[in-house]
């Protein structure tokens, strides 16, 4: 974890909308691990954990949206070249 602290709020426009996606995202994650206690059929299971990646790469990217219009906007007024590099650190950690 860095130890950039940011000096602006973290309200975004998106967030009722990621910590709804995380909660369903999580409630697919749960329905794998039934699946796989459960012995259900390992194409089912890995159909299954394709939605779950995809459920977690979409609210990826609108993580990362809310944070280019808010976040890095801020630091490009500011010339907060940290956070810049923060980002593509945060970028190249969420692609690999």
């Amino acid at each position: 974890m860095s130890e950039h602290r940011h000096n602006h709020s973290h309200s975004h426009k998106h967030t009722k909308d990621v910590s709804n996606r995380l909660a369903r995202a999580i409630g697919h994650l749960q329905k794998v691990k039934d699946m796989v206690d459960t012995g259900e059929d390992c194409s089912d299971v890995l159909i299954q954990l394709a939605a779950v990646k995809s459920a977690l790469n979409n609210t990826g990217k609108l993580i990362l949206k809310d944070h280019l219009e808010h976040c890095i906007v801020h630091a490009v007024e500011e010339g907060d070249e940290e956070m810049l590099s923060e980002l593509n650190n945060a970028i190249d950690k969420f692609i690999k």
